[in-house]
């Protein structure tokens, strides 16, 4: 199989660097400062044990790649970015529904959205703590295994691709589990992705009435979830899986910043995924009659934030209030 990533950031350049280093063939797809760096250095990739510089092929797009029928699609991109993406690679491969594509994506609408263009969709549930701040360079901070990622075919079953796409997976650092229930586990990684939003404007969530409002808009979520009869992976199951396999640990002396959301507002990209974090949890409400007043906070916030170009944590004490004050009756 040849992999081609499309959106080589954080998760999409982990993932295909360690499929490089373990000999399988990659294709880096990217944009900017990042495709540059990349066709320049190769891809600079730091694990807890060491540094890689990698000399993965790069392109920046499907004009300059020669389709072929071992091809898979890896949707690394931003939610917010799928669609256009779709669009750009529509047609690509064969006229019988095109390559196989993998959506190693946060939330549950991009496969939706594949599915419309392409007929052999597979959901990835991406757990890989990484990061990506600069040009060429990504940070993959966990041990003995890099990430976790449940692989099944969208919306569910599994088949000989996604036996092949998780063995390759298996002998390049991951544990990649074939999950034919796989978004039960996408949906459970959505209700701890209602906190990207609110790290992102309000820095680290720790305790106190910043964790309290985690805590409800993750409860909003469940209730929303619940509501719409859509099932979940429960806290239990997710860590008896992950158990101390995959452990956040210091890179080059440095301890990771914050998560995807919080990195987005620190490269000032001016656009923000919490519609289909937060906002899938709104959306849900409004279609079941379940309130979501935090959830719908958090996603103005975000938005308002990545639109402005301000500083991850950059909150005022005001803002923070009527944060803290959603949903909350008035005195």
């Amino acid at each position: 199989m040849r992999y081609i990533i499309i959106g080589a950031g954080a998760v999409g350049g982990t993932i295909g660097g360690r499929l490089f280093d373990a000999g399988h063939e990659v294709v880096l797809v990217a944009r900017g400062a990042h495709l540059a760096a990349l066709r320049e250095r190769g891809l600079r990739l730091e694990l807890p044990d060491r540094t890689m510089t990698l000399p993965v092929p790069v392109a920046d797009g499907p004009g300059t790649l020669r389709a072929r029928p071992d091809d898979v699609l890896v949707l690394a991109t931003k939610t917010q970015d799928t669609a256009a993406v779709l669009a750009e690679w529509d047609g690509y491969g064969s006229a019988d529904g095109g390559p196989a594509v993998v959506c190693a994506q946060n939330g549950v609408e991009n496969e939706r959205l594949a599915l419309r263009r392409f007929a052999d969709v597979h959901a990835m549930c991406v757990w890989l703590p990484c990061s990506y701040l600069e040009p060429g360079v990504v940070q993959a901070p966990c041990a003995p295994l890099t990430g976790i990622l449940h692989l099944g075919r969208f919306p569910s079953g599994a088949d000989g691709t996604t036996r092949r796409i998780s063995a390759d997976l298996l002998a390049s650092g991951f544990d990649a589990p074939v999950a034919e229930d796989v978004m039960a586990w996408k949906y459970a990684k959505l209700l701890s992705n209602l906190g990207n939003s609110l790290e992102a404007v309000a820095g680290p969530i720790g305790d106190g009435p910043v964790f309290e409002l985690y805590l409800r808009a993750r409860a909003e979520g469940a209730a929303v979830l619940d509501a719409a009869g859509i099932p979940y992976v429960g806290a239990e199951e997710q860590a008896r899986v992950r158990g101390d396999r995959v452990e956040v640990q210091p890179v080059n002396g440095a301890v990771r910043g914050g998560g995807s959301s919080w990195q987005s507002l620190t490269r000032g990209t001016g656009s923000i995924e919490a519609d289909y974090l937060n906002g899938e949890i709104v959306l849900l409400g409004r279609r079941h009659g379940v309130p979501t007043p935090v959830n719908e906070a958090l996603r103005r916030a975000a938005n308002s934030f990545a639109r402005e170009r301000r500083r991850p944590g950059d909150l005022t004490t005001d803002e923070l209030t009527a944060l803290l004050g959603a949903g909350l009756p008035q005195s």
